[in-house]
């Protein structure tokens, strides 16, 4: 298994990204009953992670000595319709994923692919949910770094490691079907004229 996954051809790098994906794929397809505390460690880690996005940016405001942005109550305007579309989103995603006997964690996944939901529409609408959450968080606390700067950073390195990590993951496991729902379906954003079929 080593060999497969690391030979002597490929670079330090391509063996991590092989490593992390295999560990992904391996934990997906255990057995049902570690999954329970998987989900429970990986839900924990991703809202640390967004936690600390949040407060890195509010410490970088006061520390790089920017004024609060958009100045109140003028932030409520953007805030409130982002906040309320991402946590619909981010709901939406969650609940169709436990519809599908399956949790939105990647080491505890639906056994079968999920194309229903918000899903038809978009491959990870839950990380699109996610960035409106953290702009409608920016501009609530007017936090110009968290709005400019750490929200398009979580964004970028959202994308890369879907489509580096996740989506191989994804495509090892589901095979064709998901190949031919990658194709018809936008990674983030529907476009105009986007279907499914």
């Amino acid at each position: 298994m080593k060999s497969s996954l690391c030979g002597k051809e490929i670079g330090l790098m391509a063996c991590l990204r092989n490593r992390i994906i295999d560990f992904f794929y391996r934990h997906a397809t255990m057995r049902k009953k570690h999954h329970g505390l998987l989900t429970f460690l990986g839900g924990l880690f991703f809202s640390s992670v967004i936690l600390f996005i949040i407060f890195l940016a509010l410490v970088s405001d006061k520390l790089l000595g920017l004024d609060s942005w958009p100045p109140s109550p003028v932030n409520l305007f953007p805030s409130i319709p982002l906040l309320v579309v991402g946590i619909w989103l981010w709901l939406w995603s969650v609940m169709t994923f436990f519809k599908s006997r399956g949790t939105p964690v990647p080491l505890s996944p639906p056994p079968n692919l999920v194309d229903t939901g918000p899903y038809a529409y978009s491959r990870n609408p839950m990380l699109s949910g996610v960035s409106f959450m953290l702009f409608g968080i920016g501009f609530l606390f007017q936090s110009l770094s968290l709005v400019i700067i750490y929200t398009p950073l979580f964004i970028v390195i959202a994308f890369l490691e879907f489509k580096m990590i996740e989506e191989p993951e994804l495509e090892k496991r589901l095979g064709t079907p998901y190949v031919e729902y990658r194709k018809k379906v936008p990674m983030f954003f529907p476009y105009p004229g986007h279907s499914r079929h």
